[in-house]
């Protein structure tokens, strides 16, 4: 697409808040109950091949990260305290927080249940400024719920986002169109949407730091190294990102994927891995909520290459039994090759409509019941 000085003049005149909670399942668990805080928490499951689901702070100053194994959490950090997760809790918490963005706008996109994107260029109050709903919203969330979330202010979301995490936690920071391009070319690559440890050490090799090293390469360049991802990471890097906040479409199926923190052939720390993706799954499924028969794995290699195997049902996939069954099914069927594995993930597709039973009755046209009676 050719950008226009139209279309950036559009995209400048936009007001985006990127909200994300901090450290959200931990912190309802904290708020709920006392003794737990300042203490190193993590909410999960310790025994067997439990995995950290979110950790707090206090936690995160040992190493201690989501996706990781519990006893190697527990090896960090000894005195961990774990917390059985109540997702039904979140999912009403996450109502609330979201009750409070709707006094603003109702141009919301939710990505999970602690995060979120709001269009504020026009806004239910009238306020001129994007950063003042931000503050707002942050107040409102602290006062009211209890909890402490970070945001971030920009005319686009690749900015907004990157806002967000700037100053965490609670944080709150504002890009404005003036100070874009210096803050992008400063900006480190692995601070990038959508670039993993893998993705930003292959950059370093290449000698590609900043933003404003990728800014210096050509698109054909960086589709040749990243594929696809290439023509975003150019266009971001010139604050370009055309994407609107969209609250709903028409869903043809619903996914998740992880990044490995590193590469991993190990065939324990893979399954616990795929089994996370699946309990994320299950819980995007919930919320849209969408139901498919048909359910697809997805593996990248250490190489960037991508394998997908499918399997279709004549029911929906729902459960987290059946779902991460058949996953576990699907991935004998990749042949690795001797690469490590970089990201997994899984998806719904193939919308189920469920046919309505019900009974037909037949009739016989007059003719007919007169021929056959005659024949007797």
């Amino acid at each position: 697409m050719e950008i226009t000085s139209e279309i950036l003049t559009k995209m400048y005149s936009r007001r985006i808040i990127h909200v994300d909670m901090d450290a959200f399942y931990a912190s309802v668990e904290q708020r709920d109950r006392p003794e737990l805080r300042g203490k190193p928490i993590a909410v999960g499951h310790e025994g067997g091949r439990g995995v950290v689901a979110a950790a707090s702070y206090e936690a995160r100053r040992y190493g201690v990260r989501s996706a990781m194994p519990s006893s190697r959490a527990r090896r960090l950090c000894p005195q961990l305290i774990f917390v059985d997760g109540r997702m039904s809790v979140y999912k009403e918490v996450s109502g609330q927080v979201h009750s409070i963005f709707r006094r603003y706008t109702d141009i919301i996109e939710p990505l999970s249940l602690d995060e979120a994107f709001l269009d504020v260029t026009v806004n239910k109050p009238n306020l001129a400024l994007g950063v003042d709903i931000a503050r707002n919203i942050k107040k409102e969330i602290r006062q009211e719920l209890g909890l402490v979330a970070s945001a971030g202010v920009s005319y686009c979301k690749f900015l907004a986002k990157v806002a967000s995490d700037y100053r965490k936690p609670d944080g709150l920071c504002t890009i404005h169109p003036d100070r874009a391009a210096d803050f992008i070319g400063k900006l480190k690559v692995e601070e990038f949407w959508g670039v993993g440890p893998v993705t930003a050490k292959k950059m370093h090799s290449l000698g590609i730091h900043t933003g404003a090293d990728i800014r210096k390469l050509t698109p054909e360049i960086l589709i040749r190294e990243f594929g696809k991802a290439g023509q975003i990471y150019y266009d971001f890097s010139r604050g370009i990102d055309l994407r609107d906040v969209e609250t709903e479409h028409i869903r043809k199926s619903v996914g998740t994927e992880h990044t490995f923190d590193s590469d991993s052939s190990d065939f324990e720390e893979i399954d616990r891995r795929l089994e996370l993706v699946a309990d994320e799954l299950i819980g995007r499924l919930e919320r849209h909520p969408f139901q498919g028969t048909t359910l697809t794995l997805k593996v990248r290699f250490s190489d960037f290459t991508d394998l997908s195997r499918s399997i279709t049902e004549n029911k929906p996939f729902v459960a987290k039994e059946s779902i991460l069954k058949s996953a576990r099914t699907l991935m004998t069927t990749i042949e690795a090759g001797g690469n490590a594995i970089r990201l997994i993930g899984l998806s719904v597709s193939r919308p189920y409509e469920e046919k309505p039973r019900y009974w037909r009755q037949l009739t016989i046209p007059f003719r007919e019941y007169s021929d056959l009676s005659d024949s007797q």
